[in-house]
């Protein structure tokens, strides 16, 4: 009987470190300290169908991605960003957003990236 409780205590305190281990390497962990460290990390998945987020300078945007064909094969062909939080905007020039434009291009190298407001009109001045 003593073996069988000590055989349960293991595998739940395996349970619990198999459990502590991902929960500190979640995306949305990595995604908050990224955005408090003032860095930049582009969070995306595979699945073309869900937006993929990116921190730098603390501000957080959203990506939209369209799927559709080039060279005759499907791929991203456009997407939409926006912050999340337009507070966060706060001291960013336009040379930040041509450094995210950059790097986006770098994931998704034909896709044609368009911006939502109030971003589309301070890129347009």
């Amino acid at each position: 009987m003593i073996w069988l409780l000590r055989f349960i205590l293991l595998i739940f305190i395996i349970f619990l470190v198999y459990w502590g281990i991902t929960l500190l390497f979640t995306s949305s962990r990595k995604l908050e300290a990224a955005r408090k460290h003032k860095r930049f990390l582009l969070i995306d998945h595979d699945d073309v169908r869900k937006n993929f987020l990116v921190t730098y300078k603390g501000a957080v945007f959203v990506g939209e991605k369209y799927i559709g064909s080039i060279d005759n094969t499907f791929d991203v062909v456009s997407i939409l960003i926006w912050p999340e939080n337009t507070a966060t905007l706060k001291g960013m020039m336009k040379d930040d957003f041509f450094y995210l434009d950059k790097k986006v291009h770098e994931y998704y190298p034909h896709a044609q990236i368009n911006w939502k407001s109030p971003i589309k009109e301070f890129l347009q001045q």
